[in-house]
């Protein structure tokens, strides 16, 4: 899940390089904290957080495989 987030967050920023992502996890439950450049902070929320919204869903659909929850959250 991390390597998912990875490849749509440096896909959308322009600073590809900065994007980094750690995971914390848990025995049900994984927390993302991404990290992208200041000025790329509102390609990755989108407009009215559509784009995050977005992230989040494909995150909880691949997470409910593994019986999983994983949280997405933007690091500034």
């Amino acid at each position: 899940m991390k390597q998912l987030v990875e490849i749509i967050a440096r896909a959308l920023v322009d600073k590809p390089n900065v994007v980094s992502i750690t995971e914390i996890g848990g025995m049900y439950t994984s927390i993302l904290e991404l990290r992208v450049a200041q000025t790329d902070i509102g390609k990755i929320i989108g407009k009215q957080g559509r784009t995050v919204c977005a992230l989040r869903t494909l995150l909880n659909a691949v997470s409910a495989k593994s019986k999983k929850r994983t949280v997405l959250e933007i690091i500034e």
